[in-house]
């Protein structure tokens, strides 16, 4: 089977696919995403081009949105989910990749959004906008997002 990236399909709406080492690969919609818990998050982006740039995202937390796909992680083993990344493509190429343990409450506990609102707007003709309220410049906060894929880190080949 060859695993597609998640497009906009007709009558369905922007579709993000959720894939990669999990047990259920899914497609999540908008929809999907506004029914999980929401949670509000004032970002503020220093970028020496454009200057300070404030917002105020409303969306669930990617660890919300991740695990019901059920990362293949080794039941009962805390340490394995450091092996697993995430890594986010938007509709324009861009790609962002990050650690699960960023996003894992027993590790970094970042409270990493899937922004589904961008200052009380809606993103639905876009698509969700990761939000990743510590950065400084605000350079992984993708617009778009089509595809979340969790792998394992290959480690060392030797």
């Amino acid at each position: 089977m060859v695993d597609r990236p998640a497009v906009a399909r007709a009558g369905m709406g922007v579709v993000v696919r959720v894939a990669g080492e999990v047990l259920a690969p899914r497609d999540v919609r908008m929809a999907d995403l506004r029914a999980l818990p929401q949670h509000e998050r004032e970002v503020t982006f220093r970028c020496r081009r454009s200057g300070v740039r404030r917002h105020r995202f409303t969306g669930p937390l990617l660890l919300d949105v991740l695990a019901p796909a059920a990362p293949l992680f080794v039941p009962g083993e805390r340490r394995d989910r450091l092996r697993f990344l995430i890594s986010l493509r938007a509709g324009d190429g861009h790609r962002v990749v990050l650690s699960w343990a960023e996003i894992d409450p027993e590790f970094g506990n970042r409270p990493v959004l899937l922004g589904v609102r961008r200052d009380e707007a809606a993103l639905d003709g876009e698509g969700p906008q990761l939000v990743m309220p510590d950065d400084v410049c605000g350079a992984r906060n993708i617009s778009g997002v089509t595809e979340l894929r969790i792998f394992s880190d290959p480690g060392d080949p030797s």
